[in-house]
């Protein structure tokens, strides 16, 4: 994917503050998620969640969203309760690349991409030169240009991921949530949606929080990590910090040894077997 990247929005420079107060998640009564999350996201970095499979990851990443509504507890933005917030001011600080989206029948890459920039757009506001930048570096960012008319269906599931995330990029906003965002990717192209996010993080100063299977891969891009386990915090902090033998076997129930990534000198878990 392509390096250059254009900051097309304010809103992506702006300062703001995300975090969980007494969060409370559950789908109907009787299958509570999250008990009872305190959880503040750093500004300005990369966090990743990681945990085993139905520990609450992708659930949490959803109430941050706005997609989830806490049986108790807050989501702040700034201060402020998400739910009491509009849904266009929400969309202008938060792009959310949800698990497997699904676009409509017969829509191009570039008309989903277009759509990142509707909370920017109103009848006072139409489409302007501004918006028009912003689609053509998200698409530039995610090497989709040459795609830019393809209907999104006709693509592999590699391309679909990346019209997606082209579509969060062009929606500028300061904070971006996503949900195993390298899902259905290569590992080549694992590491160019990796290496984007942390330009994104870098050059545009976009605060990101991703959901991510891999540890290897959390502990190379992340700078903060958050370690869930039944929906609760066991761990947060630099990888460094937070990736020990004890955490791996605590979170994911395995035995392994940490030793230095050859590449960048961060933690490599290598496992060794299912704690007993």
């Amino acid at each position: 994917m392509t390096s250059t990247l254009q900051q097309s929005d304010r809103s992506s420079t702006s300062v703001s503050s995300l975090r969980a107060e007494g969060l409370r998640l559950a789908y109907g009564p009787d299958r509570v998620v999250v008990p009872g999350l305190d959880l503040e996201l750093p500004h300005g970095a990369v966090t990743a969640v990681i945990g085993a499979n139905g520990c609450g990851k992708s659930t949490v990443l959803r109430a941050l969203a706005r997609l989830l509504r806490p049986a108790s507890g807050h989501v702040l933005l700034d201060g402020q309760d998400v739910h009491h917030m509009r849904t266009r001011d929400v969309a202008r600080h938060l792009g959310l690349l949800p698990q497997s989206p699904v676009a409509p029948e017969g829509l191009t890459v570039r008309d989903l991409v277009r759509r990142g920039r509707t909370p920017h757009t109103s009848l006072l506001r139409q489409w302007s030169e501004e918006d028009e930048a912003a689609l053509t570096a998200a698409l530039e960012a995610t090497d989709l240009v040459d795609l830019a008319d393809e209907a999104v269906g006709a693509l592999s599931g590699g391309q679909r991921q990346r019209a997606w995330l082209a579509l969060v990029i062009a929606q500028g906003t300061p904070w971006l949530l996503l949900d195993e965002p390298t899902t259905f990717l290569d590992i080549a192209h694992q590491i160019d949606v990796l290496e984007l996010v942390r330009r994104l993080n870098r050059e545009d100063k976009r605060s990101v929080v991703m959901v991510l299977h891999d540890l290897n891969q959390a502990c190379r891009y992340a700078d903060h990590l958050v370690a869930l386990r039944a929906g609760t915090v066991v761990a947060a902090g630099p990888p460094a910090e937070v990736v020990t033998e004890e955490l791996v076997a605590k979170v994911f129930d395995l035995r392994s040894q940490i030793v230095p990534d050859p590449v960048t000198g961060t933690p490599l878990v290598v496992p060794v077997g299912r704690a007993e």
